[in-house]
């Protein structure tokens, strides 16, 4: 199988692209645009097992250069909330735009499609979890776009019964992950002796997942999924932003006085949780125990400042 992945050079897509190679005999062809958060340095260990294209999913001649493939998996996005309260343009674009010439691409090589979004959709949620037939009510200018993108998506499937499925993550972490997130901006700012900015009273509440959970649920979506549908991947490891700030500096042995609370960023839920049954149907769950793979993850800050540095400088 030769498979397209957009925004390869990313975090998750990155991670994505570690777990088929090493899970499958596939040829692999990378789309990036390589801005700030896609680098090729998330891809020194593969980059010799794939086919890597520099280009942008909003320009068409780009697409151009991609040869026949059997799949598209879309993780290119501007994906950073804080960024997308101040700069919405580029967030609609990408996320929107792109994500229609990416169908339309899908659409003329009759291939299947699937939309990597996120838990952002579907707004805040005090008690209970959401399933993905629950209404969207995204807050922010980056979720409004990824729920643009979705339904985008599932009118593609409506309309032109083309083969499309999408995944609705919980927050990821783990290497490789530019540090603008929580947990790495966390981690980076701890070894340095830096302020952790924690908004409003650390309160809000997120579900973590282990990047390579999510990644093995995405390949198995690709294998086994249902056209039309949608899926929920989460961890069930419902932490608040304090407790997250409160183990990272334990395991770097780091004071508390590093804790500095900020004025809360505008439109921040409160809480975000799944209802992950019907991925879990498909045979799939979390293998990471939470704790061990935090601590794995600091590790991997703690061990490769090669790859962070460049960045705080």
């Amino acid at each position: 199988m030769r498979v397209l992945v957009t925004g390869g050079a990313g975090f998750i897509g990155s991670n994505f692209i570690r777990c088929i190679l090493n899970n499958h005999d596939y040829d692999v062809v990378v789309l990036d645009k390589l801005t700030y958060a896609g680098r090729l340095e998330n891809l020194e260990d593969v980059i010799d097992n794939i086919v890597f294209i520099k280009g942008d999913i909003c320009n068409e001649d780009d697409l151009k250069k991609v040869e026949a493939c059997d799949a598209i998996i879309n993780f290119a996005a501007e994906t950073h909330v804080d960024r997308s309260i101040l700069d919405s343009g580029i967030f609609v674009k990408t996320d929107i735009l792109g994500t229609f010439n990416l169908l339309e691409l899908s659409r003329k090589l009759d291939i299947p499609f699937i939309q990597i979004s996120t838990d952002e959709v579907y707004g805040s949620i005090m008690e209970g979890s959401f399933k993905e037939e629950d209404a969207l009510d995204p807050s922010s200018p980056y979720s409004s776009s990824k729920a643009g993108a979705d339904l985008l998506v599932r009118a593609y499937y409506k309309t032109y019964d083309l083969p499309v499925m999408i995944t609705r993550s919980s927050n990821n972490f783990g290497p490789y992950q530019y540090p603008e997130k929580i947990i790495p901006l966390f981690i980076i700012n701890a070894l340095q002796n830096k302020p952790l900015p924690l908004y409003g009273d650390g309160g809000n509440v997120r579900d973590w997942i282990y990047v390579l959970d999510n990644c093995e649920a995405i390949d198995l979506v690709l294998h086994k999924g249902k056209n039309g549908e949608i899926y929920n991947v989460g961890g069930g490891n419902e932490k608040t932003n304090l407790e997250i700030t409160n183990i990272i500096l334990e395991e770097l042995k780091k004071p508390k006085s590093l804790i500095k609370f900020v004025k809360d960023r505008p439109g921040h839920d409160r809480r975000y949780s799944l209802d992950c049954t019907k991925i879990k149907k498909l045979g799939w769950e979390p293998k990471h125990e939470f704790e061990g793979a935090l601590k794995s993850t600091i590790t991997w800050y703690k061990e490769n400042q090669w790859w962070w540095k460049p960045l705080t400088n």
